[in-house]
């Protein structure tokens, strides 16, 4: 904690990247853990390219973010959000990249400028053909009204998804490059919640340090990283970032 806090305190250009445990602490499970989405719902059925084919996947798809979306849409910000943005309000956050789609960090105040949402939002939603946006909110309260089971766009007709990253879509690639681009020009690298398994973003980290940062890992568990990394802290984003801030003399609110 006290090596975490040195390179916090001497950095001018911080990058954080954030994965989905940063976000259990305010209730929303890792898709990825035993009892999530992905153990009760096969990925393999919901790929991108099966949801622009097929009108049952599609309706499994819609079934799926019935189910997901409150969760995420009622979901507070914890004491790890905030620290976040304890350190963009001390002029050290050059970028936040998240792996997360439930905008919890918007709602604890980054600044849209500096948020790169590298798997999209699960609060958004857009037609797959024509990209027109459409409210979220208001199609849930049709899909669970039985309004319908498929969102079509009124302008086009084509099928309207949240604007999340499926199994199988490309990455976005202004988006993926602006990472990348942060990454290497940022002086301290800090992973917060990821496990670092899944690329592109899990190669963030290897990134920077090649480009001469330093790099700090807050996560419960080991990850792939772990041996390039200055500073580890184990245990809860939500209790370890406001340390490593205090530590810093960066305080918190």
């Amino acid at each position: 904690m006290r090596r975490a806090g040195e390179l916090l305190a001497a950095a001018r250009a911080v990058v954080f990247l954030t994965g989905a445990g940063i976000s259990t602490e305010s209730g929303i499970p890792d898709f990825r853990s035993p009892g999530g989405v992905w153990s009760r719902h096969n990925p393999a059925k919901l790929t991108f390219d099966r949801f622009q084919a097929s009108e049952e996947t599609r309706r499994d798809y819609w079934r799926l973010a019935v189910e997901s979306y409150p969760v995420l849409r009622d979901a507070d910000p914890n004491p790890a959000h905030e620290a976040i943005v304890q350190v963009e309000r001390a002029g050290r956050l050059a970028c936040l990249v998240t792996q997360n789609i439930d905008g919890l960090h918007q709602k604890a105040g980054t600044s849209a400028a500096l948020l790169i949402e590298i798997h999209g939002s699960a609060l958004r939603a857009a037609c797959i053909l024509c990209r027109e946006t459409v409210d979220r909110e208001d199609l849930h309260q049709r899909l669970l009204a039985g309004e319908m089971d498929v969102p079509r766009c009124a302008s086009c007709g084509g099928p309207i998804k949240p604007m999340t990253i499926s199994f199988g879509q490309a990455m976005p690639e202004p988006e993926t490059s602006q990472a990348f681009a942060a990454a290497r020009a940022a002086d301290l690298f800090v992973v917060v919640g990821s496990s670092l398994q899944v690329h592109p973003a899990a190669s963030l980290p290897t990134a920077a340090v090649a480009a001469g940062a330093s790099l700090v890992i807050v996560n419960d568990e080991r990850t792939p990283k772990d041996r390039h990394a200055d500073a580890l802290l184990r245990g809860p984003a939500g209790q370890l970032l406001p340390r490593m801030l205090r530590a810093a003399g960066l305080g918190m609110p």
